[in-house]
């Protein structure tokens, strides 16, 4: 929507012009306190699963002043952690565009459904807000550019969720690649897990209505109309393709990402992309089980990325394969071969919050300096791009030949039709 029919539409919703909940003075009393200079003031758009106590709202805590969700019940959780943990209450909503029109919000934290990534993104630049979007950035490659076009042009910052840039033990594995502890680097191999729908999800249901307090047709947004299912929302919009891309796009953004960053390539990409998948056979959802990928980037480099069902975290990550051997950098620590080559290294002992934590207070004094932070948009749009045309290629079956300068496929119009997308009226972007 425009700005224009945004703030229309704001003036005759039915909950009202105001907030939920907040009165004017005590919008002045919660907001009006603290200068932005002092005190980043947060809205946080989506406040269940990753948005939520166990997640987001726990390393965004002290800075919280807006809650917004489409799900009453997340809500309420959410308030009731607030309260608790930090002894004070906030805004609640269900419209983000409430948190966008409000001048006494410094920035959003969006954790939503990934078909609603790039407009929530775009709309909060507009709205002079900063930005810290979960991973991945993009549901398809061609939302990249209008998302960085608006964060550039409105001069905002914005934060891809990808955590494990500000982690200490892959800024030091990244080190340690590109100053040559390696050699020439000629492999990466990428491990992702399989799915979890099932252990999620268990057996399929029917179709039905929408709980009471869910508001199901805005949780679509974009994505097609279709009947409300429990199996397909919330933590398991995951593994359908009108929300997202499965494991590729969801941890596949953390560990292609480290390789994109070891590789020096996160203004480019690889230039071929092929592979091979499985799916479930009975269609329960729609991503694949495993797959086998094989990027191959300008300079030779292979990598090879693949999903693997019931591997445990320790296996999960991004292995560097040089002239003098490998280095493996997982969640929690690196494993050289030969042993030798860390013997001389000072590695940290590794805390599993501490790289959530050190993302987010990056976005913060980013957002206090203006500088552009550890997971920029640009950065953010890159690494969502490998994950997408590894999808692309097994969807397609096809070798898509890339030009990571152009941002297009080559000599495959067919193919090229997967870097868009329609989107459902009144949700267009731009």
């Amino acid at each position: 929507m425009s700005q224009i029919s945004r703030r229309s539409f704001l003036k005759t919703s039915a909950v009202g012009g105001v907030l939920m909940g907040m009165t004017a003075k005590s919008h002045r009393a919660t907001f009006g306190a603290v200068p932005p200079s002092e005190r980043v003031r947060i809205g946080m758009i989506g406040v269940g699963n990753q948005g939520g106590p166990r997640n987001n709202m726990k390393y965004f805590l002290h800075n919280i002043e807006a809650l917004c969700d489409l799900d009453q019940n997340y809500l309420a959780e959410a308030s009731s952690f607030l309260q608790k943990e930090d002894n004070r209450s906030a805004t609640m909503t269900d419209d983000y565009r409430r948190l966008l029109d409000s001048e006494d919000l410094d920035a959003v934290v969006v954790t939503v459904p990934d078909q609603w990534h790039a407009k929530m993104t775009i709309e909060a630049c507009q709205a002079g807000k900063d930005v810290y979007c979960e991973k991945p950035l993009t549901l398809v490659i061609g939302e990249g550019r209008p998302m960085i076009d608006a964060a550039r042009s409105n001069e905002r910052v914005v934060q891809t969720g990808t955590m494990q840039r500000s982690g200490k033990e892959f800024i030091l594995a990244v080190e340690l690649v590109q100053s040559g502890l390696l050699g020439k680097v000629k492999e990466v191999n990428v491990t992702l897990p399989g799915p979890n729908w099932i252990d999620r999800a268990g057996q399929p249901v029917a179709d039905s209505a929408p709980p009471a307090g869910f508001d199901f047709d805005r949780w679509l947004g974009p994505a097609p109309l279709r009947p409300y299912n429990k199996n397909r929302v919330h933590y398991l919009f995951r593994f359908f393709w009108d929300y997202s891309g499965g494991q590729q796009t969801n941890f596949g953004a953390h560990h292609l990402d480290i390789a994109q960053w070891g590789l020096g390539m996160d203004e480019s990409g690889p230039v071929s992309v092929e592979g091979t998948a499985t799916f479930n056979p009975d269609g329960w959802y729609e991503t694949p089980d495993t797959t086998q990928i094989k990027y191959t980037y300008d300079n030779g480099v292979v990598m090879n990325c693949r999903q693997v069902p019931g591997i445990n975290s320790k296996k999960q990550g991004t292995e560097f394969v040089g002239e003098k051997g490998s280095l493996f950098v997982y969640r929690g620590g690196l494993i050289a071969d030969p042993p030798e080559l860390l013997k001389s290294v000072d590695v940290p002992k590794i805390v599993n919050s501490e790289a959530n934590t050190a993302h987010v207070q990056n976005f913060i004094d980013c957002v206090k300096t203006r500088q552009k932070p550890a997971a920029d948009i640009s950065i953010g749009h890159r690494s969502a791009t490998v994950c997408h045309l590894g999808n692309i290629a097994v969807r397609t079956g096809k070798k898509i030949q890339w030009d990571p300068k152009q941002e297009t496929i080559i000599g495959d119009a067919e193919a090229s039709k997967w870097l868009t997308k329609e989107y459902r009226k009144p949700y267009v972007i731009g």
